[in-house]
């Protein structure tokens, strides 16, 4: 038995908003990670199960080590089909915005879905949630959306409709937002819904293959590069940074996620409690912070890169050249130097 921590009234809401609409809408952040992914597409196939037409839209593609996740290929990313998108926002009678607190963090899509008629559900974890939405589910105690959608499914009294594909949605959602429950994972009630995912049927050892041993000699060598020449120390405060620019990117063929998870290989180091990993994008240097302990990543996010996250897993990003943000990072350290006692 797991608490109830969805307030009651919130329940109620949510049962009210879906019973009366057909056509519902579910959007997450721009480059979906796992528990974006894994949570959009668990609720679709609830949603399917009790008789509604969901569709799930994206601002961007997601990374191709979630192609097989169930429902995958009937995900519309807003990048390459706006028109179809924004005629489906038009037309939604009901829209759940997933695993994001703000409505910055669709990027391009973000008017669409602020704009449309239909009424916003948010289901999310990231603090400080923004006031968008009709209906707000924000728990950042919680380890991922994704294990709130199955708390918001049971709440909802429906647990039998929990399908193995739901299921393998929910699971891939909590373990990659928990570095395959490494951190943020202490919770026992993590565990109780994870026995209760593999009563359903889901080969938990076959979903972490798929998500982490799928990717190519490429990545691997981009990842040898990334320790042998690019990693830098900072043994005074505990710290790694690792940065690629575009053209390095390049040079290893690089393709969406294959960076997934560099960020958190420093973290091995013995004295190292906080790590930041940049690279270079389209228009922007991309930023991912992780730390070990009571370090606030999401302190450093916020304050020097317009952004956010929890405590020991963050992201942010910058505007300015890649050698100006190092060095705005690199000149800020000493600022957090008694965190990292």
């Amino acid at each position: 038995m797991i608490s109830k921590i969805i307030a009651e009234d919130l329940i109620t809401k949510v049962r009210k908003a879906i019973d009366s609409v057909e056509k519902i809408v579910i959007v997450t952040h721009v480059g979906p990670d796992g528990d974006a992914m894994g949570s959009t597409l668990a609720l679709w196939h609830y949603l399917m199960t009790i008789g509604k037409e969901p569709v799930v839209i994206v601002p961007t593609m997601f990374a191709n080590f979630l192609k097989w996740l169930p429902g995958a290929d009937c995900v519309l990313d807003y990048e390459n089909n706006k028109a179809k998108a924004d005629e489906l926002f038009a037309s939604a009678e009901l829209i759940f915005t997933l695993d994001f607190n703000t409505p910055k963090r669709m990027a391009d899509m973000a008017d669409a879905v602020i704009n449309a008629p239909a009424p916003k559900i948010l289901v999310d974890h990231h603090l400080h949630p923004a006031d968008f939405a009709k209906v707000a589910i924000s728990y950042p105690e919680i380890s991922s959306t994704s294990e709130l959608i199955f708390r918001l499914i049971c709440r909802l009294g429906d647990f039998s409709e929990i399908n193995l594909a739901c299921a393998e949605c929910i699971y891939t959602g909590m373990m990659t937002d928990t570095g395959g429950f490494t951190y943020n994972s202490n919770g026992q009630e993590i565990y109780i819904i994870i026995a209760e995912l593999i009563k359903l049927g889901i080969d938990k050892d076959e979903i972490y293959r798929k998500v982490f041993n799928t990717y190519s000699a490429d990545r691997l060598r981009l990842m040898g590069f990334c320790l042998f020449q690019k990693m830098k120390i900072f043994p005074d405060y505990k710290t790694a940074l690792i940065t690629l620019t575009s053209k390095e990117l390049y040079q290893f063929n690089f393709q969406n996620g294959d960076a997934e998870g560099f960020v958190n290989i420093p973290l091995s180091i013995a004295g190292v409690d906080f790590s930041v990993f940049m690279r270079e994008d389209t228009d922007k240097i991309k930023i991912s912070l992780r730390s070990q302990g009571t370090f606030p990543a999401n302190k450093v996010a916020a304050e020097l890169f317009n952004g956010g996250g929890h405590l020991n897993a963050a992201g942010g990003e910058s505007f300015s050249t890649l050698a100006e943000t190092v060095k705005k990072f690199e000149d800020a350290l000493p600022d957090y130097k008694d965190f990292l006692e």
